[in-house]
């Protein structure tokens, strides 16, 4: 994933403005003007690191010096100095919380992620690992490609990257088999049509109408291995892909990926994320 500098810039500048409200009078109060402060963004814990393209943009918008010395998707260690900042104090600590908000929550996002993907390649399963939309609110390129950096599948960013007709479209169209025949009548060529199937009957008739994507939706491993298994009678395997999701999490996704789908999504990778421990720690001030 990639956004041109100035975007990207606008959109860390709106989340720094929704911490500083009017301003940060705490550091208004106590620190001189201009004073000059240097310190250190430092991890408490082993992982993978993300977020420091936002953090270096961040931080230079602000008119703050920084040193990156790792990069997105390097692992990293406890006590590790990701990268050293100079510059206004005051600006320094104000833009603190944002800085390490930010990297934090990317940082644990592609912890997960990557976590996940060694779970399976220990078990020599070749499954994709793949977020959901369950993302933060406003923070959903940044939540997407911490996934990415940490190795899984973003699948869909946005509403018009895939036609994925869910079990609510299906109820207003009337079946399974109507629902993919309109989408392929009005779709672009280049628009990929997934169904969520509630049901192994509901996988069989997407196949049969012609869905590029099957999404077994809230299946037991065992309910899938079903579902599969008469995909394969009717020669349908190999033909469309198959999506395991909905209640999968790192203690059963070995289940699920075993099955025979190509990728499990996860809505916990970004809905219920475990953050980084990251800290700033000031190492000189220079009033």
């Amino acid at each position: 994933m990639f956004l041109p500098q100035n975007i990207l810039e606008e959109k860390l500048r709106r989340i720094l403005a929704e911490d500083l409200g009017q301003g940060d009078i705490t550091t208004a109060l106590v620190v001189p003007a201009k004073s000059i402060a240097e310190a250190h963004v430092i991890a408490k814990e082993t992982g993978v690191a993300a977020g420091m393209e936002e953090a270096e943009v961040l931080l230079k918008s602000v008119g703050l010096n920084v040193e990156m010395l790792v990069s997105d998707g390097d692992a990293i260690k406890k006590k590790q100095v990701l990268m050293k900042i100079s510059g206004n104090a005051r600006v320094l600590i104000s833009v603190e919380r944002t800085l390490l908000n930010i990297v934090s929550r990317m940082s644990g996002i592609a912890t997960t992620t990557r976590k996940l993907i060694h779970k399976l390649a220990r078990a020599k399963l070749k499954t994709k690992v793949a977020c959901t939309r369950k993302t933060a609110p406003g923070l959903l390129y940044f939540d997407k490609k911490a996934v990415m950096i940490g190795g899984g599948d973003t699948h869909r960013l946005h509403l018009d990257d895939l036609v994925l007709l869910k079990d609510n479209h299906i109820a207003v169209v009337g079946d399974v088999g109507k629902a993919v025949k309109k989408a392929k009548e009005n779709a672009s060529f280049c628009k990929k049509i997934e169904v969520e199937a509630s049901t192994v009957e509901e996988a069989l008739s997407a196949a049969k109408a012609g869905a590029d994507i099957i999404m077994f939706d809230n299946f037991s491993p065992e309910q899938i291995r079903r579902g599969i298994s008469i995909l394969k009678k009717k020669g349908f395997l190999g033909k469309v892909l198959l999506e395991a999701s909905g209640g999968i999490t790192e203690d059963n996704i070995l289940g699920y990926a075993s099955t025979g789908v190509d990728l499990v999504s996860l809505g916990e990778i970004t809905d219920s994320i475990k953050t980084l421990d990251i800290t700033l720690e000031v190492t000189k001030i220079s009033k």
